[in-house]
């Protein structure tokens, strides 16, 4: 990596030329570091806006689950397996699920040789269970940190190969050349905010050849979130240059504890808790579920499965299923404005009108897990602290003591399925640029739990081996740089100088705009979606943003990254609610986790109003059988694309014929 410095505008910039740039710090842009550097390319450098801030780092649940190929058991497995499995799940394409099931056991090893503390048995088999939509034990854990271990441990290797990493960074631009087809990445501008009094106001530019972008989902556009609140995502940066965005649609909602943000499956849901809801200051306190379900047996095992059939699911709302508990969460909540807790120092109560909890009410399978795990214990704590003492501990770490205090929770987005196109090199529509992690919207509809995990990894490790292969050039020289990006930079030198006025008065601009972004999307763009809304809230979302890009005006430098994040967000939430509008408008239903509201369709339950009909997407729907892709040209117009679901690749691999294309160095191409 080279230094220099240039000139634009009058101001002096510093200069960095390198082959990689990685924007992001999260386990999948910390895994292309590490590949990249072994395949010998260590011409490279992060820049992030916070070293340890993102979801990797800073999410967790009971004991989350990472995917791969099954590795000990009597379930026999293979990649093609694997693969189809994660097909299923609907929207997802058939080389990109066979690329993640044949990858898995690579990534996983390599995190296990780093120190990822995976059990395994005393032969050295890594032990699986069964997680949501798995049929074949793949999931495995290091219990509820096991996406900081992973971040901990590729960090720490990171730092031993001194990688270069520009932290409190925060990139607001990537550079482009060319147009359609050939349009390829170039560089990227950022924000220094340690250095903003100086007179280039912070600015540093990136003179790189390639551009992985590993920032994660989009979680500041949402106000019900368990995302790290360091964790906002930078979607807009990727829609601005043309990236095409598939099955943006698609996101993962579930019950999470608020004042720690934490997911609340596995076992936190199979002690089986008591839900209670109050008022805003905390009085009347009620057993709200109780109103719906019509005994104790079908509420408390209901309860119990929301442990493994955590993400709500509109498949699982009817005949009294486990996802019509997060649907009364939202109602009580969103709708009602009451708080709801989790209970574990009580067992769930009639209330005068159920019965009383008892094991005897549950169903076989709920009976029968806890039996086998000796957690036929008298109280949820009880059974908590005998099936996941660290379960317990992660609250007691945040200064919450389950077995003294309730939990407050509501339903949260967790994962976003979708994000940016990519190919089986997790490249771009646009040359040179590389999406990894969540930010690549490769899942679909459902995925197992864990996926997501795998997923970064093998996503990280094919990119890094493309771009060790076939964009392993060093960067332009500094004068070819300048003709390609000038006006670009110029554009967005002058766009920030403009914004900066000295007499600006409002200082809770910034403060109410991302407010207005998140209730919008936790209202209209969540688990529950009302089509007569979202065409209305499109529209807002788009004249918030175009009016922000008039009259956004910060008084110093100090606050032009809270602006530039300001704006990001809201291009990605206008884009989104594009996205939903057109899956709506195609006759799509509720799916994956999310439920479309329909008046010709049924009730949840019998005691919920007609308000609450849905209906499911029916066999072969036009949705069902494409993928979205959606699109921002440079005139602000918004292209949509439904294409064919690529099958899994059935091609012959006979071994001669592979050996021979590798020896030719034919494979990556």
């Amino acid at each position: 990596m080279k230094k220099s410095e240039i000139k634009i505008n009058g101001l002096h910039l510093p200069l960095y030329s390198l082959n990689t740039l990685i924007i992001g710090s999260g386990a999948a842009a910390l895994n292309a570091a590490l590949s990249l550097y072994d395949f010998g390319q260590k011409d490279l450098a992060f820049v992030t806006e916070s070293w340890d801030g993102g979801t990797s780092n800073r999410a967790g649940s009971d004991k989350q689950t990472y995917y791969k190929l099954s590795l000990s058991g009597e379930l026999a497995d293979s990649a093609l397996e694997m693969a189809k499995d994660l097909f299923e799940g609907g929207s997802m394409h058939g080389d990109i699920a066979l690329c993640e099931a044949q990858n898995s056991l690579q990534a996983f090893f390599h995190l296990a040789s780093l120190g990822v503390p995976f059990p395994h048995d005393k032969y050295g088999g890594y032990v699986g269970y069964k997680t949501d939509h798995d049929p074949r034990q793949r999931a495995t854990s290091a219990g509820p940190l096991t996406s900081h271990f992973m971040f901990e441990c590729l960090a720490r290797e990171v730092k031993k190969k001194g990688i270069k990493v520009f932290d409190k960074h925060q990139v607001i631009a990537i550079l482009v050349q060319g147009k359609g087809k050939e349009k390829k990445t170039i560089g990227a501008i950022a924000l220094d905010q340690k250095n903003f009094k100086s007179p280039n106001l912070g600015f540093v530019i990136f003179n790189a050849l390639n551009i992985v972008l590993g920032t994660g989902g989009p979680a500041g556009i949402y106000k019900n979130s368990v995302y790290p609140q360091t964790q906002t995502g930078s979607h807009g940066l990727a829609f601005e240059i043309g990236a095409i965005g598939n099955n943006l649609t698609e996101s993962q909602f579930g019950l999470a504890s608020l004042k720690t943000r934490w997911n609340l499956s596995g076992t936190y849901q199979q002690v089986i808790p008591r839900y209670v809801s109050t008022d805003k200051e905390g009085k009347d306190e009620r057993e709200f579920l109780n109103e719906f379900f019509p005994d104790m047996g079908k509420l408390a095992t209901a309860i119990f499965l929301k442990g493994y059939q955590w993400p709500f699911d509109p498949r699982k709302v009817s005949n009294f299923g486990s996802s019509l508990i997060d649907f009364l969460v939202y109602i009580e909540t969103t709708i009602k404005g009451r708080r709801v807790f989790l209970d574990f120092t009580r067992n769930p109560s009639g209330a005068g009108k159920l019965e009383d909890f008892s094991f005897d009410l549950l169903s076989e399978e709920a009976y029968s897990y806890l039996e086998k795990s000796r957690a036929l214990l008298p109280f949820p704590v009880q059974r908590l602290k005998k099936m996941n003492q660290p379960a317990i501990e992660v609250f007691k770490s945040k200064g919450i003591d389950l077995s003294r205090e309730y939990l407050e929770i509501a339903v949260c987005v967790q994962h976003n399925n979708g994000g940016f196109k990519g190919n089986i090199w997790w490249e771009s529509n646009i040359k040179h640029l590389f999406p990894v992690g969540e930010v690549n919207g490769t899942h679909g509809v459902r995925r197992p739990g864990g996926a997501a995990l795998n997923s970064g990894q093998v996503g990280s490790l094919r990119a890094s081996l493309f771009i060790s292969r076939r964009y392993k050039e060093k960067p332009p020289s500094v004068k070819s740089f300048l003709q390609a990006a000038q006006s670009q930079l110029k554009e967005k030198l002058d766009f920030a100088r403009r914004m900066i006025g000295p007499k600006v008065r409002d200082r809770e601009f910034f403060k109410s705009e991302r407010t207005e972004i998140a209730e919008r999307m936790s209202a209209y763009g969540a688990h529950i979606r009302d089509p007569k809304k979202v065409k209305e809230e499109k529209a807002k979302a788009w004249d918030l943003y175009f009016r922000m890009k008039k009259e956004m005006k910060v008084k110093s430098a100090r606050e032009l990254a809270s602006a530039f994040k300001c704006l990001d967000l809201c291009l990605t939430h206008a884009i989104y609610l594009e996205a939903i509008e057109e899956y709506l408008e195609r006759g799509g239903k509720s799916r994956g986790s999310y439920l479309v509201l329909d008046s010709e369709g049924e009730t949840p339950c019998p005691q919920m109003g007609k308000e609450w009909k849905f209906s499911l997407n029916p066999g072969n729907s036009f949705v069902d059988q494409k993928i979205l892709e959606i699109s921002l040209d440079r005139r602000m117009k918004i292209h949509k694309n439904w294409v064919e679901i690529r099958p899994i690749p059935k091609e012959a691999a006979w071994f001669e014929n592979v050996w021979n294309d590798y020896l030719k160095d034919k494979i990556i191409k």
